[in-house]
């Protein structure tokens, strides 16, 4: 007992360990895959602190692709040094530059937590030469022995990925994902599986996320809204290939009622080919199907929650007869790409018997996706609406407010929710529905949808969601979405300190830190003189025209919080062929006056109650 005690209140010595941030990683798993392992720049920067005036720029950046890429770079040295002593002369030499930066980035941790983080088979070997005092010379024939056996016995390769897979690791201590993981990109799915692998993390839900999540609960209006999106952005083999849910039926359904249709050409990004004519047409009417069957559930579930008002947002009822003209807002506008051969203009919501089934089959199929529920369980262990770390409020989108800062609230059964309330609520309605799915239709499962589209969400953001407008409406005036007030009034600092409390953080030391909307070209992301920092700068490609940028992660570590703006990224080949990183600049947001400690985070508050606790009853003992 007296042991642990020594050993815990030592740690609260220790500098506080390095937190990245990342958000709306958007299916692109290739560049996210890169910012993990450079710990979002951070190794690059430690690599600078220790060997410059040591290391050329240039050598420095080969020792950082080799710590990101480490088999890859292996392959390309081995390719250049052909002659036996030089590739001997370089592990000699790569063995000391890594044990030395390994020795670097453990410095703010325990020897114990450094040897859970050592891969098994070499954590002998790497504390022996870790350690060693190599001024000593009884000892260096035996420091040079295990260097020189680690080379004949053909474990070089083996031992130098172990090293920098364990930097990789040591960087970054705790990773935040502020949401938006799934759709747009390629491969949401590799994601998930690299962040089940990943030493430490936590998860904020996104809108998009939310109808990964819905769907995996059973909720219909999820499920149409996915596909959805997966067609318009041509990532269809996401539903098909990852998660192996069958989209036949659907096919069948879209090839007997819809034709070609320009409006719904699936939209591709600069790198992305054109799909062959076949492929195309079946994208083109799939989207046509289930868009139709998304505007008729939403009808629907309108009518079943009045408490929702979103009555607004029955379009289909304001087509004209021939379904050619539509009115809004006392203004009658020309139908463009229209598709409703399946409307009936009697009983516009009305599913034909066929789109019930399909519907029916696709909910059963992502409710049953072994796959998805393995991803979706991980997003709900690790996931929340918002978190509070370290004086940090870590949400994805806003918290609802009117134009003079009051916070909004829904209403259900007569009692209104708002601000923090309303979060809990949300949070505490998706645990029950995807724990304990029931009906399609009942209140839970129709707030999954409300989180994705209504106009209290604080995930959504915006008084409406135009969707029906953008696919059939020519007028761009149509097509405006009207963000919440928590957008304009968050450049305030007096705000954000609201906020701040509203959650329980001192307003004096605390950030807001949100994702969701990216940031554009010509503005900053940190607002509010610092306590409102926006990290949403473009992983997505869609996006990259509008911010100019691919991204930004956050760093928050002993030193206080700095902002790394990220460079579009191309392929992980060109960039480890070209050592082309994606860092481009950082800046410090806010400096600590002296470095902080584990003492002054969440996790010393913890030790201190432990610590409390060992000495109650040591006294006790004693």
């Amino acid at each position: 007992m007296t042991t642990e005690i020594i050993n815990l209140k030592a740690i609260l010595n220790l500098p506080k360990s390095t937190e990245a941030f990342m958000s709306d990683i958007h299916g692109e798993f290739a560049a996210f895959d890169h910012v993990l392992r450079n710990g979002s720049g951070n190794t690059r920067i430690k690599i600078h602190a220790l060997f410059n005036g040591r290391l050329t720029l240039h050598k420095q950046k080969l020792l950082a692709f080799l710590v990101y890429y480490p088999s890859e770079r292996l392959q390309i040295v081995k390719s250049q040094l052909t002659a036996a002593d030089d590739l001997q002369q370089w592990y000699l030499n790569t063995f000391s530059e890594l044990l030395e930066l390994l020795k670097f980035c453990a410095s703010k941790y325990t020897r114990s937590k450094l040897r859970k983080a050592l891969a098994p088979e070499f954590v002998y070997i790497t504390e022996e030469l870790l350690y060693g005092d190599y001024n000593t010379q009884d000892k260096q024939n035996y420091y040079a022995q295990i260097t020189q056996d680690i080379i004949n016995l053909n474990s070089a390769d083996q031992f130098i990925i172990a090293l920098c897979h364990t930097i990789q690791r040591l960087v970054v201590d705790h990773l935040h994902v502020v949401g938006d993981i799934y759709d747009r990109g390629p491969a949401p799915d590799k994601i998930m599986e690299r962040l089940m692998h990943y030493h430490s993390v936590d998860l904020q839900w996104g809108n998009h996320d939310i109808l990964w999540l819905g769907a995996a609960a059973g909720s219909p209006l999820c499920v149409a809204n996915l596909l959805r999106i997966c067609a318009r952005y041509n990532n269809l083999a996401i539903v098909e290939d990852a998660y192996g849910i069958n989209l036949r039926h659907l096919s069948m359904l879209a090839e007997k009622y819809y034709q070609d249709n320009p409006g719904f050409h699936p939209k591709l990004t600069a790198h992305e080919s054109q799909p062959a004519a076949a492929e195309l047409a079946q994208i083109t009417k799939i989207h046509q199907a289930i868009a139709i069957i998304q505007f008729k559930l939403e009808g629907a579930a309108i009518d079943r929650r009045p408490e929702f008002q979103m009555q607004d947002r029955k379009l289909l009822t304001q087509l004209n007869a021939e379904q050619t003209k539509i009115t809004l807002h006392q203004q009658t506008y020309p139908i463009v790409n229209g598709c409703f051969q399946t409307v009936d203009p009697q009983h516009p919501y009305r599913l034909l018997p066929e789109e019930q089934e399909v519907i029916e089959q696709l909910t059963q199929a992502f409710s049953h996706s072994e796959k998805l529920h393995r991803h979706m369980d991980f997003f709900m262990a690790k996931g929340s609406m918002y978190l509070v770390y370290n004086n940090n409020l870590l949400i994805h989108g806003c918290v609802p407010v009117d134009k003079k800062g009051q916070f909004e609230g829904l209403t259900l059964k007569g009692h209104t929710y708002r601000g923090k309330a309303l979060f809990d609520l949300l949070e505490q309605n998706l645990r029950t529905s995807y724990a304990n799915p029931q009906r399609s239709d009942d209140l839970a499962t129709d707030l999954l949808w409300y989180l994705w589209t209504g106009p209290k969400s604080p995930l959504f953001g915006k008084r409406s969601m135009t969707t029906f407008e953008r696919y059939f409406i020519a007028d761009p005036q149509t097509h405006v979405e009207v963000p919440n007030s928590y957008y304009n009034l968050r450049h305030d600092v007096k705000f954000i300190n609201k906020i701040l409390g509203e959650f329980g953080i001192d307003p004096h030391i605390g950030h807001v830190i949100n994702g969701h909307t990216p940031v554009k070209r010509g503005c900053s992301p940190i607002m509010a003189d610092g306590k409102m920092l926006v990290i949403d700068g473009g992983f997505s490609k869609p996006y990259q025209k509008t911010t100019g940028i691919g991204g930004y992660t956050l760093l928050y570590n002993s030193y206080g919080l700095q902002l790394v703006t990220l460079q579009p990224f191309t392929t992980r080949h060109q960039a480890i062929a070209q050592l082309s990183d994606i860092v481009s600049t950082k800046r410090v947001v806010e400096q600590e006056v002296a470095r902080k400690t584990v003492a002054q985070t969440d996790i010393g508050q913890q030790l201190q109650a432990q610590i409390a606790q060992l000495q109650a009853l040591l006294k006790t003992y004693n």
